[in-house]
């Protein structure tokens, strides 16, 4: 007991920070790993190990959070299969080169993007939703969903959750599938890393995003069973507008 009473009060922010990430990754399906990233970056990290560090908590905060998105009937499993294969394709990908090379110089072309998502989504949270359920770009979204998510320390959920609303996609359906595909994602990913980087690669403060992330997680499912597909819609779209603009201001050296 006064091992984990000295510990704690190093762990406690970054449970904090895991909690809160989870919650808004599991409602809304973006935002862990971004947020999650950003912080480990602000404290001096190399971009290597906060991406290895986020995504070994994600592994086991995205069991959960599939788990309890299954438990609530929001996967759509036929989406869910037309996702997988190409993102953890894409994640391995992401993965090796980020060992081995510096891939930053596209991140403010991929973010200025997300930022005009957003603010689409934002528009047509206020006008009414036509679904048609059939979204016909997958395989090459989830591809490029898990590289940057890999090479960049987040971005599965923006890119695809976003475009697969884009496309016409049930809010809450894409959510709860979106989220369920990144446990394999994650877990790739995170065996990726292992193999190039060594376990010298994941920090203490990885347990605290985990502790954190894993008492979050079943809330996220829960809230985006029961949030109205416009207000989800508008929410994603905020969130996603913001973490955005947040990155290209921290790219471009605007921001500290």
């Amino acid at each position: 007991m006064d091992q984990i009473g000295e510990y704690l009060p190093a762990l406690l922010p970054f449970i904090l920070v895991g909690f809160a990430a989870q919650l808004i990754d599991g409602a809304l399906g973006m935002a862990y790993g971004v947020i999650s990233s950003t912080l480990l970056l602000a404290m001096g990290l190399p971009p290597k190990a906060a991406s290895a560090g986020t995504h070994a908590a994600e592994t086991v905060t995205t069991a959960v959070s599939g788990l309890s998105h299954i438990w609530h009937r929001n996967v759509d499993w036929r989406l869910f299969a037309r996702l997988a294969v190409p993102g953890i394709a894409g994640g391995v990908t992401g993965a090796y080169l980020l060992s081995n090379v510096d891939s930053s110089a596209v991140k403010p072309y991929v973010l200025s993007y997300l930022t005009t998502i957003g603010l689409w989504l934002i528009w047509r949270s206020t006008h009414v939703i036509k679904r048609n359920g059939n979204p016909k770009i997958v395989g090459p979204l989830g591809f490029f969903g898990g590289f940057l998510d890999a090479s960049g320390g987040g971005g599965w959920g923006p890119v695809v959750t976003s475009n697969l609303l884009l496309q016409g996609s049930d809010p809450r359906m894409t959510i709860g599938t979106v989220n369920t595909v990144e446990f394999l994602l994650t877990l790739s990913i995170s065996i990726t890393f292992l193999i190039h980087l060594g376990w010298e690669a994941f920090t203490a403060a990885t347990l605290g995003l985990l502790i954190g992330g894993v008492i979050a997680a079943p809330f996220g499912a829960l809230l985006a069973k029961r949030v109205a597909a416009n207000h989800l819609l508008l929410m994603v779209g905020i969130v996603l507008t913001a973490t955005s603009l947040y990155g290209i201001a921290r790219s471009l050296d605007l921001i500290g």
